[in-house]
């Protein structure tokens, strides 16, 4: 009998589809609810956990439900029956549901949200607004010291066995120059070599090896152990985050064939199945080579996308001044509806756990846009 993956193995899955790093600060993403080690037969996806997709959840039997917006998001002193937020919370954990959230980190993650929205333009470069930044946890500082030649071997492999010079899945990395070192040892200096009382020239050999925060300390305690030097140089350089260009907060996207608004918004129609839009253009004729994208409420990302030359900024939603500033700067909008540039993510979501798990993968009916044509 084959067994069934646990919980856990959604979140991992989720981790590498939207990795819960690349959300914002101000978001909660992630396993929400849930014990990792229950057994996972079904999944049930959601832009909106509601009442009504909470009761579907608990008559299909599903084991998890992956909300695109998170359940839990303002800080929550109780649950209790009080409010919709705490029944659905108290609902999911007595039904014995998992809730995971991506959100944001499904914005940012690379064929995630934005990416799927920007296709809808048509061919072009695409890159991030805000690029993600990123630095992993192996290389937080760059380790450096200096000794004769003969000693350098040693000092790497000591270094290496702390957990220094680990990139990706290379060990032992490290740079190595020749360098001329000086020196002058007072009285009570005991150097291993030349003498004390006059200045000192040496050949010495620089090594270079990124470390992690948490192997530093051992570092540099196995350099001095090893070090042949009564006084070992040792140089610590905090190393800067990397930005990252694919990845990140909205996308900008330099068409290959330039098109106005009107073309772009019959573009975003078929793409979105949607027939909500509404869309301002001082110039309805002018053509737009530079667009700004953000799905969801992207206000914040405005300004940004302007400052980057994109002449239309495709978003769900903006307010009523948003608009107005957007025209005060010559950028025409298409608002698409908040959830509208969010919800078909979620059938590229469906075939993409399908693929990694053996469970069962459905999307919630009784989800819906809260908002309806008149």
């Amino acid at each position: 009998m084959t067994s069934r993956p646990g919980i856990q193995q959604l979140v991992d899955l989720m981790e590498e589809i939207a990795p819960s790093e690349l959300g914002e600060s101000w978001d909660n993403v992630g396993l929400l609810v849930g014990d990792r080690t229950r057994p996972l037969r079904s999944v049930m996806l959601c832009i909106d956990l509601t009442e009504p997709v909470l009761e579907e959840a608990v008559r299909k039997r599903v084991d998890a439900i992956v909300a695109y917006h998170p359940p839990i998001f303002a800080p929550r002193k109780r649950i209790t029956d009080e409010d919709a937020g705490g029944r659905i919370l108290l609902a999911a954990i007595a039904a014995g549901i998992a809730i995971h959230s991506p959100h944001t980190a499904a914005d940012a993650a690379e064929g995630g949200v934005n990416d799927w929205l920007a296709e809808g333009l048509g061919d072009g470069d695409r890159r991030a607004l805000v690029p993600a930044l990123e630095l992993p946890g192996t290389e937080r500082v760059k380790l450096v010291t200096y000794g004769p030649a003969e000693s350098i071997e040693r000092i790497r492999d000591g270094l290496a066995a702390a957990g220094a010079g680990v990139i990706g899945d290379y060990e032992r990395c490290s740079i190595e120059i020749e360098a001329t070192g000086t020196y002058f040892g007072n009285e009570d200096s005991n150097p291993v070599r030349g003498e004390r009382g006059r200045l000192e020239r040496v050949d010495e050999v620089r090594l270079e090896m990124v470390c992690g925060d948490r192997n530093l300390a051992i570092a540099i305690e196995h350099l001095r152990t090893l070090h042949p030097y009564e006084e070992p140089p040792i140089e610590i350089y905090r190393q800067a985050e990397r930005p990252r260009r694919g990845i990140g907060a909205g996308r900008r996207v330099v068409l290959d064939r330039p098109a106005t608004i009107g073309t772009l918004t019959e573009r975003m129609r078929t793409h979105l199945g949607t027939g909500r839009f509404a869309n301002d253009d001082a110039d309805r004729r002018r053509r737009h080579e530079v667009v700004g994208i953000c799905a969801g409420s992207g206000a914040e990302l405005l300004d940004t996308a302007i400052d980057q030359g994109c002449t239309l900024f495709i978003t769900g939603e903006l307010k009523h001044h948003d608009v107005l500033h957007a025209r005060a700067r010559n950028c025409a909008v298409l608002l698409a509806g908040h959830t509208n540039t969010e919800r078909g993510w979620l059938k590229r979501l469906r075939r993409r756990l399908r693929t990694g798990l053996d469970a069962e993968v459905v999307l919630s009916r009784a989800d819906a846009d809260p908002l309806r044509n008149a």
